[in-house]
């Protein structure tokens, strides 16, 4: 497969470990029709994000890992993720202002809307910010923060870059669970404030999640119903979970992974 993009090859870089738990520089040189100096960058770039562990002639898993490790939950549920990801991109246009989370679909979605133009994104997801600045036809704008290694983002009071600054088109949210009563929610307390200043900024509000997301658990609403314009999940969810939602004036649209 030459030609295959940075982030195209880490990633399946990141899915042949979680298959068989090692890589070889050679195997990877044949796979992408690239040099072994490039195959090289690629392991360190993901050995220094914590994603791998580099070993004489290749990589293998990571045996260090934070706190629900961003690099496994990209890994889960990815085909839906990607569906999402991939209707939620529709509805992003050329020049639009949008805000990102740092939740792992958004980066899904990151990866969708790296070739548009003129395109300013807000996010305190570092993989996507990654992801968006490679092309250089995307602004991105990182708010001030702390960074958490678990989540792979910036939190904080973000309050100063938002404020005075005009409104954002609209904004793209993972989530821990949802209700129709409470809303969008997630489990830090952290995640939760950062995500409620972004929500405050943007137009429109969409929640973006797999299925499993509606019996989970969580503490923290950071967008009430109210708020939503829209969920995007798989078309695993159940129905009576759309016909609540719905009733609620909010609008779900299911994909198929």
């Amino acid at each position: 497969m030459p030609g295959i993009a940075e982030h195209e090859r880490q990633r399946e870089i990141l899915q042949l470990l979680d298959l068989d738990g090692r890589v070889s520089v050679t195997e990877l040189v044949d796979r992408f029709g690239v040099s072994a100096v490039t195959v090289r960058k690629d392991l360190v770039s993901l050995e220094r994000r914590r994603l791998l562990d580099r070993v004489r002639g290749g990589g293998v898993v990571a045996q260090r890992s934070d706190e629900g490790a961003f690099a496994l939950r990209l890994r889960q549920r990815a085909a839906q993720k990607q569906a999402i990801a991939a209707a939620a991109a529709t509805l992003v246009r050329d020049g639009d202002a949008i805000a990102l989370d740092c939740s792992t679909t958004c980066y899904y979605l990151a990866q969708c809307l790296r070739d548009r133009h003129g395109l300013v994104v807000v996010t305190n997801g570092l993989e996507a910010a990654s992801v968006l600045s490679e092309p250089g036809t995307v602004t991105v704008v990182l708010p001030g923060g702390v960074v958490r290694h678990s989540s792979r983002s910036i939190v904080g009071d973000i309050g100063d870059v938002l404020a005075s600054r005009g409104r954002l088109v609209r904004g793209f949210f993972g989530l821990r669970g949802l209700s129709a009563e409470a809303g969008l929610m997630e489990l830090s307390e952290e995640e939760t404030n950062t995500k409620r200043r972004l929500v405050a900024s943007c137009g429109e509000v969409y929640g973006l999640f797999d299925s499993t997301k509606v019996d989970q658990f969580a503490l923290h609403p950071f967008a009430g119903p109210e708020a939503v314009t829209e969920l995007i999940t798989d078309d695993a969810v159940p129905r009576g979970f759309v016909t609540t939602w719905r009733r609620a004036g909010v609008r779900v649209r299911r994909v198929k992974a």
